[in-house]
Formats: C-alpha cells, structure tokens, sequence
C-alpha cells in the first residue's frame, strides 16, 4: 500500500523524474525555471555560480536547496573539472546553515537517480536541520 508523502510516493515521485528525464533530455527542470525567476521562490542567497531557496515541501522546521547554475543532472556525472564548483556548492550549504541558525547541526542530502528517490535531475543539495534527525534516514 503506497503512502502519500511517504517512501513509495518518493519512491513513485524519483521513477517518474527518471523517465521523464529520459524522454524529454534537455528540456527545463522546475530549478532552472527558477534561477531564470520563471517560477518564484524564497531566495536565501544567489551568486554567479550557484542558487540557495528554500524548499517548497519542507522535511524539516529548515529546509533549504542549494543549486548550481550549471545544470548537471545527477551528482553521478561530475568529473573532474565540477570540483571546484562542488566545493563551492558544500561552502554556500555550510554558511547558509550558519545564517539559518544550525548551530547545532543539520543534514545535507544530494539524492542520485531513482533508486537514490532524486526527483528534479538537476544536481541539488538538501540542507535539512532545525530538529534531531534520525538514522538511518531511509
């Protein structure tokens, strides 16, 4: 029995991003639609190389995607020259966090392909925090 909201409706939600990625290749995903301000979003912190908004379905009291501009679909396929840019993307999530008030800590999630429940195929960073999480997380 599926659970809305629950693992087999995340599970349902990354199989359909999956196919979806698959059929359409190259067309927009709902975050590049935001970086080009066609969908709205609560912005906590933009620069040349990346985007941080918060998450519209919440998993936790914070929630927050940190995005690069540069759509690369799954962390499964950076090479060598992203690495800079994932550093860049692991420092904006770190004093993101900081500026949210995780002192305490948080979690940082990046989903990959549909076995890994990745619903958006372009490569994001979860910052969840504000409560104690638990293990393990699926």
């Amino acid at each position: 029995m599926s659970v809305p909201g629950g693992r087999d409706g995340e599970v349902s939600k990354a199989q359909r991003a999956a196919a979806a990625s698959e059929e359409v290749g190259g067309q927009p995903t709902i975050f590049s639609k935001i970086i080009d301000r066609t969908i709205p979003a609560t912005i906590l912190y933009e620069d040349d190389k990346c985007l941080v908004f918060r998450d519209v379905a919440p998993q936790a009291p914070v929630h927050f995607l940190v995005i690069p501009k540069l759509p690369i679909p799954r962390i499964s396929r950076v090479g060598p020259q992203d690495t800079e840019l994932l550093g860049h993307l692991l420092v904006v999530a770190a004093r993101t966090a900081q500026a949210e008030g995780l002192a305490d800590g948080y979690r940082l999630v990046i989903n990959d392909g549909k076995h890994g429940a990745q619903s958006v195929y372009h490569l994001h960073l979860h910052v969840l925090g504000g409560r104690q999480m638990s293990w393990p997380p699926g």
